[in-house]
């Protein structure tokens, strides 16, 4: 998992602002300013194209500005804001299948190890993010929600739990399931490469 772990940052575009102040009320423009990243990451972690990811985070903060008012603070902002993005995430992706708009997708079979060309830092990081939304399209909606959550945003599990609407078990298995699908995708990818790279000799 040293090569997905690797690339945990796509390099969203930046939304700056203070820290929330936990004793006021949550602002819009608060939530935005603190969270924008968080969402964006976790958008595109969960699959949605880049060519639509703007139109998908835009949704997600109109949710959170209809319903911000809703918020009573029995979860973190950030389990909260979970639960809006993978039900926004989720339609976006239906919709994107339902117009085969898969320009961006990326099949293991095409990925190319550049580890050994000593690209600059900025490259090494493009094409790590590729592999690893590549590896994460490897698994169903359900282990991928509880993989990103619990590896690459750090969720605790119950906060998963709470954010995906299961109970803390299924979560544990969910992970590990993941965890395990991932690892063999990862092994048939580096296998892939193996047998190129003989094959280009």
């Amino acid at each position: 998992m040293q090569l997905a772990l690797a690339a945990i940052d796509s390099n969203p575009p930046a939304a700056t602002g203070a820290a929330e102040d936990a004793s006021e009320p949550l602002s819009f423009e608060g939530v935005y300013s603190d969270h924008f990243d968080f969402v964006w990451r976790s958008a595109r972690r969960l699959g949605v194209p880049q060519a639509s990811l703007d139109d998908c985070v835009q949704d997600v903060f109109l949710v959170v500005h209809r319903r911000l008012s809703d918020f009573e603070g029995r979860s973190s902002v950030r389990t909260w804001l979970f639960g809006i993005v993978r039900r926004v995430v989720r339609d976006h992706r239906a919709t994107a299948r339902e117009r085969a708009t898969t320009s961006d997708t990326v099949e293991l079979s095409q990925l190319v190890d550049t580890r050994s060309e000593a690209p600059d830092e900025s490259a090494a990081r493009a094409e790590a993010t590729r592999i690893l939304n590549a590896l994460l399209e490897t698994l169903d909606d359900d282990k991928r929600e509880a993989f990103v959550l619990s590896e690459l945003e750090q969720f605790s599990v119950p906060e998963i739990a709470e954010a995906t609407g299961v109970n803390v078990n299924t979560v544990y298995a969910r992970v590990r399931a993941a965890r395990r699908e991932l690892e063999q995708a990862l092994a048939r990818l580096r296998h892939s490469q193996q047998w190129t790279q003989r094959c280009a000799k």
